[in-house]
């Protein structure tokens, strides 16, 4: 299993997520991805999963 992956959504980069003890790190690529910024995942379909919502406007966004 790979350490880091990248996360896409519609074909661009939402960001990185880097393997830790806890779990899947999310680093955004844009400032639309900055509200999972530092979120940790149990995987990387996780995040991608959160990354996708925010981006249909299911996850409410920081302001």
């Amino acid at each position: 299993m790979s350490d880091t992956y990248i996360i896409e959504v519609s074909s661009k980069a939402a960001g990185i997520v880097v393997r830790t003890d806890g779990g899947y790190r999310f680093f955004a690529a844009t400032h639309r991805f900055n509200p999972l910024e530092g979120q940790i995942f149990r995987n990387a379909r996780e995040a991608e999963r959160a990354a996708i919502r925010l981006a249909n406007g299911e996850l409410r966004r920081a302001a």
